[in-house]
């Protein structure tokens, strides 16, 4: 189903590289530099591999290092990434294959003349690490395993003792209250290499540039566990109304009880919300419009907590909102662009149409699909009657089937490499929806999506 409105199009081009592809090269420098540095500096009958295994080591450090750096949340770090939610999944990317660089250092980097205290470290560094990563990557194990493997888990998951094992693993709260030892974990790996690496007696520059990015990493942890929640802004708010859309899906609208939040839209906020089984945390993306001082947020059950938000938040409960964090921002993107929405997914898109002021100025298709009709189809279809520019495409695919890259590219008919495509939905479809947009020809720089399940 079309809703379009007859307008001239131009084809002007508005090109820009995202400033997020720095932070992702800079640690690609950092790490090769680093390794280039320590192999070239290897002690006069250092054997060559416990040498390796030690630069495995350092190398571990240094992407620890950078992992708390990222989730630092300074003002600073956010903008080299395109957004707090980048630099989050490159914080998950760099301690997962620092936690990696682990296992060829274990089995390397042998010292005879190692200290006690030194072992002690060692096993609880890369103890309290591996079961952090494994306990991160524990709720994604289904778009990591193939489809029969999947099958074999889930029938061993109906098992008693890993029932009772989900349990007390399971559940956001858990997992993050976990997660803030990290720095610890990683303090406790940093002093072991200062006492048993033997590089470091020979060659002082190996030591000190050690110290330094571990001490970079850790002084980043400080700050961000004893110091950043006095300086990053929150604003307090009560929960004005909840207006139900479906079965799973609530709109919430929060007022501001002092200072509002400004924000821009397609950003999102770090909510806390006092509900009936207590105070929650979790990102959301504003749905409502920028201008005003209510904030609205969309809230759909896709599990822990977020499950039962739709029951348990009540008109009148208290909220803190911080931020606002993100750069997913439709100005940054060509004359030609294509918006996709898919299920709560939509909830930054909401915020673009309802935050316009004048008419939009690109070229936009926009794919809004859903099972069933989507709750906001009228709205959109008023907005869309105002602008010329704006075709919304409504996608029900009980009726009209899935939604692919081939289907939209067909239905807009532009040059893929004038395209500049944004996407909101779940994290498989987009996946695969970026992989297909990439070998149809659009510009790995012009496609942008959010990130909804980063944590």
């Amino acid at each position: 189903m079309d809703i379009s409105r007859a307008g001239s199009r131009p084809r002007t081009a508005l090109m820009g590289v995202p400033v997020r592809w720095m932070g992702p090269g800079a640690i690609a420098f950092l790490f090769a530099l680093y390794g280039v540095f320590w192999f070239l500096e290897r002690p006069a009958g250092e054997p060559l591999l416990g040498h390796v295994g030690q630069l495995f080591g350092g190398e571990s450090v240094l992407l620890f290092s950078i992992a708390l750096v990222l989730i630092s949340t300074l003002p600073h770090v956010e903008p080299l990434f395109g957004g707090i939610d980048h630099a989050a999944i490159w914080h998950r990317r760099a301690a997962i294959t620092a936690t990696v660089l682990l296992l060829p250092h274990i089995e390397l980097a042998a010292n005879p003349a190692a200290t006690s205290a030194g072992k002690t470290l060692a096993v609880i560094a890369a103890s309290g690490l591996a079961a952090l990563v494994v306990w991160a990557i524990l709720p994604r194990w289904r778009t990591m395993l193939p489809a029969p493997v999947r099958r074999l888990v889930l029938a061993a998951l109906q098992a008693r003792p890993l029932q009772v094992a989900a349990r007390l693993l399971g559940g956001y709260e858990r997992w993050r209250g976990f997660h803030r030892l990290t720095g610890l974990f990683v303090a406790a790996g940093f002093v072991h290499g200062l006492l048993d690496a033997s590089s470091f007696a020979a060659v002082p520059g190996l030591r000190w540039s050690y110290v330094a990015i571990g001490g970079t990493g850790l002084a980043f942890y400080a700050y961000r566990e004893l110091l950043a929640r006095h300086f990053l802004p929150h604003h307090d708010y009560q929960v004005a109304g909840v207006r139900p859309l479906a079965a799973d899906l609530v709109e919430v609208t929060l007022r501001p009880l002092g200072k509002p939040l400004k924000f821009k839209p397609g950003q999102f906020a770090m909510v806390y919300l006092e509900t009936a089984d207590g105070w929650q945390r979790h990102p959301f993306s504003m749905s409502g419009a920028a201008h005003g001082d209510t904030i609205g947020i969309t809230v759909k059950a896709l599990g822990d907590h977020t499950t039962k938000l739709p029951d348990v938040v009540q008109t009148g409960m208290p909220a803190v909102v911080g931020g606002p964090y993100g750069r997913f921002d439709r100005h940054g993107g060509t004359a030609d662009q294509v918006w996709i929405a898919a299920g709560v997914g939509i909830t930054p898109f909401l915020s673009w149409l309802r935050s316009l002021d004048g008419e939009v100025q690109e070229n936009v298709d926009f794919f809004v699909t859903s099972a069933g009709p989507s709750p906001f189809a009228e709205e959109i279809a008023a907005v869309a009657g105002t602008q010329p520019r704006l075709k919304v495409h409504l996608v029900d695919t009980e009726v009209d089937g899935r939604l692919t890259p081939e289907r939209i590219l067909a239905a807009v008919g532009t040059d893929p490499r004038r395209l500049s495509v944004f996407m909101g939905g779940p994290d498989a479809m987009l996946r695969q929806f970026r992989k297909d947009f990439r070998a149809a020809g659009v510009r790995r720089a012009n496609i942008h999506r959010e990130y909804f399940q980063w944590r």
